[in-house]
């Protein structure tokens, strides 16, 4: 608990100096082409690593950059992270990655916040093209490839609409990783950034299931997953589960609490996904004594993962207005997690076109 407790006291830190901070823009670049890819990595697995080699072997002469989930250590899901930033970024390195940034807060923000953060992300590392995973199911050939014409592709309640051409092209709604792809072209539309041809679209590939992986962390036994993941990452995860590294699942309760039982109703309804009704369940249902009992009084949201993004923001507590500041400048920083070697720094630092923060 003081490990994660430390770990959100030093990023809320962060992200204020973020909040206060200017970025420092270059006008200069280079012809070095950089690879951005965007992943959770948690942990990296064989569905990772293949998305890694496929774009490397197309682009052999290019720097490799992954961009990992940085501040508070949550999930997209709202959940507590497997590992650390800094031990998930040691892993992409070990594996082929030649350089790793912090990507933004995750698990406070909505996906559409995420989405448009990553893809400023990607503009401001001068990204010259961005693999992704997808799922081939019925219609999504065609998504993909109106994607890579750089047409704006976005995910309206039900329905997949090219709003270059106004056409709808699929009806219902796409599994997680095919529904980040169309949000990210939405945001990227959004932003200006033209993505015609930039995107490397890799299948994934069958055999990994994240649900065994975890349970093999919580049971610090791998056999049902050697197959599943690098050597690296094993190694690392049994070298941090006798460290007691590992964060997965673990939260600031008293936190959570302190704010849940003492909060105005203001306070609350302030906070970024809250709303009036939300802040009102969590008041009338109080006050609580310990998460289970407040995981269970909170509203069912418009996602599986609602709950535990409460939790999340409860445990993080930063108003909307806070997070819309941060978004409008991110990145104020690139912090650099990880890198393969000085070479590769500099040729990162000449390519991108804001100033890099690395230890």
């Amino acid at each position: 608990m003081s490990q994660v407790s430390d770990i959100l006291k030093r990023d809320k830190e962060l992200f204020d100096n973020d909040l206060n901070s200017e970025c420092k823009i270059s006008d200069e670049t280079s012809d070095t082409i950089l690879v951005s890819d965007f992943t959770e990595y948690n942990p990296l697995h064989n569905g990772h690593f293949h998305c890694m080699k496929t774009a490397k072997g197309m682009f052999p002469e290019s720097l490799f950059v992954a961009i990992v989930p940085g501040l508070f250590e949550r999930s997209g899901r709202g959940i507590p992270y497997i590992l650390p930033r800094e031990i998930r970024a040691e892993i992409a390195i070990s594996v082929g990655a030649d350089i790793v940034v912090e990507g933004p807060p995750m698990g406070i923000m909505g996906s559409g916040q995420y989405s448009l953060c990553l893809c400023k992300m990607f503009q401001a590392l001068n990204t010259d093209y961005i693999p992704r995973g997808y799922k081939p199911v019925e219609g999504m050939d065609e998504i993909l490839k109106r994607i890579n014409m750089g047409h704006h592709i976005a995910s309206k309640p039900y329905k997949i609409v090219d709003k270059t051409s106004n056409e709808i092209l699929l009806k219902g709604k796409l599994e997680e990783d095919n529904y980040v792809i169309t949000s990210f072209s939405n945001s990227l539309s959004k932003i200006g950034f033209d993505y015609a041809g930039k995107f490397v679209f890799v299948e994934r590939i069958e055999g990994v299931s994240g649900t065994l992986i975890r349970e093999s962390i919580l049971k610090d036994n791998f056999e049902k997953v050697y197959s599943m993941m690098p050597q690296k990452t094993i190694e690392v995860l049994k070298r941090e589960i006798k460290r007691g590294g590992i964060i997965y699942g673990i939260r600031d309760e008293e936190v959570i609490l302190n704010t849940a039982n003492n909060y105005s109703l203001d306070d609350l309804s302030s906070l970024n996904l809250f709303n009036d009704q939300l802040a009102e369940n969590i008041i009338d249902n109080g006050p609580y004594d310990n998460l289970e009992t407040l995981e269970n009084s909170i509203l069912h949201g418009f996602s599986s993962h609602f709950k535990q993004r409460v939790l999340s923001i409860l445990e993080n507590p930063i108003p909307k207005k806070t997070v819309s500041q941060y978004i409008e400048k991110y990145p104020s920083n690139i912090r650099v997690l990880g890198y393969k070697d000085k070479k590769s720094l500099e040729k990162f630092k000449e390519k991108v076109n804001y100033e890099v923060n690395h230890n």
